[in-house]
């Protein structure tokens, strides 16, 4: 993949000899010395001085060697890499994620990993964002499955999409036929709202004055498949992202109509790790997967 030209200056300078490096590479001194000449051609400046008892860098062999060391550093790493890869027979991915990842998407990029990679095992969490973003940034999980608004200085990310918010409900439901619907419109419909809306800790409260819009709550849920339930039961409107309702939405069971209030149609869904801790290949690898499965999607 490297010329071999890289490798000769490289331990031309380590020797300080061409004839003390052919030896080494188990190649002629005169093929070593031809490529050497010919650089020099190139660059048209010498890169070692011959001296009597052999050969020393000029200034500009240093630049030219260090280049090299550095070249073929990243090329040993690249090699090392690809033979993790190629040899991955266990390894374990810890992944904290929002529930309505668990529905669909999360399954389905797990069932993609396993088939090429059937040794690697897994600990899902399901978390509300701000865990999911601090289990990360702390090392304690390695991929987070979360909203990248307001992201820790310690996680960065690596694949995101647009999860605007909007009202979930039956297609029979007044507001469905709609084409955007404002939190206002739903003050006259009962909500169904994730638990922990009631210590003020929910997206929705963070985004809303609610003593303004005094939304009235008839059912709170730490499940979404419970919230899944009493949409369809008719006992509300939820106010969630499309993600954990896709294949509802796909089959005309509930429908999704988004909401026009720009800070709530601005949210996006995304991979995160950690800033500054190399994460393990298994760990890589997933989030390879999970950017492929991003670009397939639609949560808009």
């Amino acid at each position: 993949m490297h010329h071999p030209l890289l490798r000769y200056i490289d331990e031309v300078a380590r020797q300080g000899s061409i004839r003390k490096a052919a030896k080494v590479l188990n190649v002629a001194s005169s093929a070593v010395n031809r490529q050497i000449l010919k650089i020099e051609a190139e660059f048209d400046t010498r890169i070692f001085d011959r001296l009597p008892e052999g050969v020393e860098l000029t200034a500009a062999g240093r630049v030219v060697v260090e280049h090299c060391r550095r070249t073929l550093y990243d090329y040993r790493n690249l090699r090392a890499a690809i033979d993790d890869i190629r040899d991955l027979r266990s390894g374990h991915v810890h992944v904290s994620t929002l529930d309505s990842m668990t529905f669909g998407f999360l399954p389905q990029v797990m069932d993609d990993f396993n088939n090429e990679y059937p040794g690697i095992s897994f600990t899902v969490a399901t978390a509300g964002p701000e865990e999911t973003i601090d289990a990360v940034a702390k090392g304690t999980v390695h991929v987070g499955l979360s909203f990248t608004r307001d992201l820790h200085p310690d996680v960065r990310v690596v694949a995101e999409k647009p999860s605007p918010f909007g009202v979930i409900m039956r297609p029979d439901h007044p507001l469905a036929d709609r084409h955007y619907v404002t939190v206002e419109d739903c003050v006259s419909f009962p909500l169904v709202r994730t638990v922990d809306a009631r210590g003020k800790t929910s997206i929705i409260d963070q985004e809303m004055d609610s003593a303004v819009l005094p939304l009235s709550t008839i059912f709170y849920t730490n499940a979404l498949i419970m919230a899944k339930h009493a949409i369809t039961a008719n006992r509300g409107v939820g106010i969630y992202t499309k993600v954990g309702f896709l294949s509802e939405i796909d089959a005309g069971e509930l429908r999704f109509v988004p909401l026009a209030e720009r800070t709530l149609s601005e949210y996006k869904i995304g991979a995160v790790i950690s800033a500054h801790k190399n994460i393990e290949t298994s760990a890589h690898l997933f989030v390879s997967t999970i950017e492929r499965h991003f670009r397939k999607v639609d949560f808009t």
